[in-house]
């Protein structure tokens, strides 16, 4: 049977590309959009979805082309619905597969759906654009711009996996890595349910799951999955959570009725399972800033039945004033980074990152960091982790805390089940060597008081 687009379809893909740029990750707003529309889980999500994620890999060569073909200098001096517009024609006219219906949307749909959301002069304004867009051949002028286009993976990030790994084969096999759908990763609520139980129920529901080798809580099946439908999430037996990150809090274990501060903590993942490990008992402070986010993460601690999480929609910076100095035993900081060790999942954040951007990340990281040091007790600890492979990120800020801190901290050696970091007592999760996201931790542990002689 064939596909049968409508304008009003066409208007929640649309709108889910715009608000894509604004609200992260990408996928939740594309789900949320598409949820509003009526259209989620029905023939055109899938082909819509496929094409979104397509696109988002893509994102920063489309761009290129957008500018090139229009002689403009940034696609960000568009009107947001052309832009957002001008992005799906660029993907699917130069890498996707002109079937009559996409023809539709990009000649007819796109012109109806820009009129109604913006205007006629912008209507008019796609429809001229477009022919330029059509006409323009995309050339890589060199051996990185190459790459670049084979892998979809910017060339400075290139440049950047080179200087981690130096092995040229194995930077390969990360690049082919980071670009295979990965698998559904759930991890187990052991406050809920056994891990025979889910795996019982996803293989009711069609599933083939294996455990994780490095998580014994973590289960992992091939997509796609249907969020709205599952019981195992309704209920709060599952968390969407890979074994990469679920290792964070494992390599931290606070123990029951223990004080812990996780920094960063939405949309819940950890912190819930912060709560698991320590059997609900105890208390968790938990900051974030983002209101979207909070809400994920009060929904998440009350669908896993946890109940020792007070949360703060405070900047973690404050924390210290806001529960006062030394207080807890643990503190869990997993801070906002370039996600460089998520592409896989979320594949607009290797596009999404340029260097100026990443200094002000790691500025933040590190005033993150020396606040964890004014938190933590002494001989209590701390886990810095990111999902970046960076240096900058991973190696480079554990270095710079030693070098400013160095007698009020060590650093403890973890010892598996990933592979050492570039420093030594540090580690790290790699897609191609795990197949997990990209993870970077390091343990610290306070030796004793900030001024203390």
């Amino acid at each position: 049977m064939p596909l049968k687009i409508t304008q009003k379809s066409v208007e929640a893909l649309l709108i889910a590309l715009k608000e894509s740029e604004r609200i992260k990750p990408s996928q939740v707003v594309k789900r949320e959009v598409f949820r509003s529309y009526g259209i989620l889980g029905t023939a055109t999500d899938r082909v819509f979805t496929a094409i979104f994620y397509g696109l988002m890999r893509k994102l920063g060569i489309v761009d290129e082309i957008i500018c090139r073909a229009l002689g403009i200098d940034s696609v960000s001096d568009l009107d947001p619905f052309l832009r957002a517009s001008l992005r799906f024609s660029t993907y699917v006219i130069h890498f996707g597969r002109m079937e009559p219906e996409i023809e539709r949307i990009v000649n007819h749909f796109i012109p109806k759906v820009l009129k109604r959301l913006v205007d006629e002069s912008t209507a008019s304004t796609y429809i001229n654009y477009l022919e330029k867009i059509r006409k323009f051949k995309y050339i890589p002028e060199n051996e990185v711009k190459e790459l670049e286009l084979k892998y979809s993976i910017p060339s400075w990030l290139i440049e950047k996996v080179k200087e981690v790994l130096r092995d040229s084969n194995e930077v390969e096999e990360f690049l082919q890595a980071v670009n295979r759908p990965p698998l559904m990763s759930f991890r187990v609520n052991t406050l809920k349910a056994t891990v025979e139980e889910v795996i019982e129920e996803l293989r009711r529901e069609g599933k083939d799951p294996v455990i994780s080798k490095y998580v014994p809580t973590v289960v992992k099946f091939r997509g796609p999955y249907d969020y709205e439908k599952s019981k195992l999430l309704s209920e709060g037996k599952v968390v969407p959570q890979d074994d990469a990150s679920a290792m964070a809090s494992l390599v931290l274990n606070p123990e029951p009725g223990e004080i812990v501060v996780d920094m960063c903590a939405a949309p819940g993942g950890k912190t819930t399972h912060l709560a698991e490990i320590m059997k609900n008992k105890g208390k968790i402070y938990a900051f974030d800033i983002y209101d979207d986010r909070i809400e994920r993460l009060k929904l998440m601690v009350n669908r896993t039945g946890v109940t020792i999480v007070e949360i703060f929609k405070e900047d973690a910076r404050k924390a210290p004033e806001i529960l006062g100095e030394e207080v807890a035993d643990k503190v869990l900081l997993d801070p906002p980074c370039s996600t460089t060790g998520a592409i896989a999942k979320h594949p607009e954040a290797r596009w999404r990152l340029n260097m100026e951007k990443l200094s002000k990340i790691i500025e933040l990281q590190r005033e993150l960091l020396e606040t964890a040091i004014r938190l933590v007790k002494p001989g209590g600890r701390i886990l810095y982790t990111v999902c970046s492979i960076l240096r900058e990120e991973c190696e480079g800020n554990v270095e710079y805390v030693l070098s400013k801190y160095g007698e009020f901290i060590r650093l403890v050696p973890i010892k598996g089940p990933f592979s050492e970091g570039l420093m030594p007592g540090t580690m790290r999760a790699w897609p191609h060597r795990h197949g997990t996201t990209g993870f970077f931790y390091a343990l610290f542990e306070k030796i004793k008081s900030l001024g203390t002689d």
